[in-house]
């Protein structure tokens, strides 16, 4: 999986197709990230020390990998990505201007 917590991205398809925003966590294991702003579903919580009201609070849902792609910080816009070698480290390419991140 490509794509890391903190990274900027653009939804491709879903309801919240063409949005923006940070990746909050990223589930390898299950091949989903949640995106701020994105998939957000209202939960019913029962009121607890840390939240005394309750009520119904809004929640991001995760999103499938596949249906999200990374904006690259240099072109800005949503990209494929490579991969480049760097001694040890593995970085990743944007496929469109070439910019490393």
């Amino acid at each position: 999986m490509s794509i890391k917590k903190g990274d900027n991205v653009k939804v491709l398809s879903g309801k919240d197709r063409g949005k923006q925003g940070v990746v909050l966590r990223a589930l390898p294991a299950e091949g989903k990230v949640v995106v701020e702003g994105v998939a957000v579903a209202k939960k019913a919580v029962k009121p607890n020390q840390q939240n005394q009201q309750g009520g119904i609070v809004p929640t991001e849902m995760p999103v499938d990998v596949s249906n999200v792609q990374l904006v690259c910080p240099k072109c800005g816009q949503a990209t494929r990505v490579g991969h480049k070698k760097d001694g040890k480290n593995k970085l990743r390419v944007c496929k469109k201007c070439g910019a490393e991140f």
